[in-house]
């Protein structure tokens, strides 16, 4: 439990080097992850080495978000107030994520990109 907590931990330190020194305006959990999934793809960190670990975070997924629907009740009239922009918003955005994720997927089997 002490090998997975310290490799997932160090990719998350590591994405925070990356964005300190760089400046980079994007997350370092995000940077984290894509620093893990690298590692993994290269196998300089193997699968069962961080499996256990990941399994339970994931189980246990549901309890991550209530903090956030906690915080949610704060804003309510402004949610209130600006319903309908955000439920647009969220549609639009919606139906342009499937659209360009449907797009992508054809490119990808026509032009057979990652085939090996």
């Amino acid at each position: 439990m002490i090998r997975q907590c310290s490799i997932l931990f160090g990719c998350l330190a590591l994405g925070e080097l990356i964005v300190y020194l760089t400046g980079i305006k994007l997350p370092s959990s995000i940077i984290g992850m894509l620093l893990l999934t690298l590692f993994l793809q290269l196998g300089w960190i193997k699968l069962e080495w961080v499996q256990g670990l990941t399994n339970f975070l994931v189980a246990n997924l549901g309890f991550f978000f209530v903090p956030s629907g906690v915080a949610l009740m704060l804003y309510f009239d402004i949610i209130t107030a600006q319903f309908w922009p955000i439920v647009i918003a969220t549609l639009v955005s919606t139906v342009l994520v499937l659209v360009v994720t449907g797009w992508v997927h054809q490119l990808v089997r026509k032009y057979g990109f990652f085939r090996k």
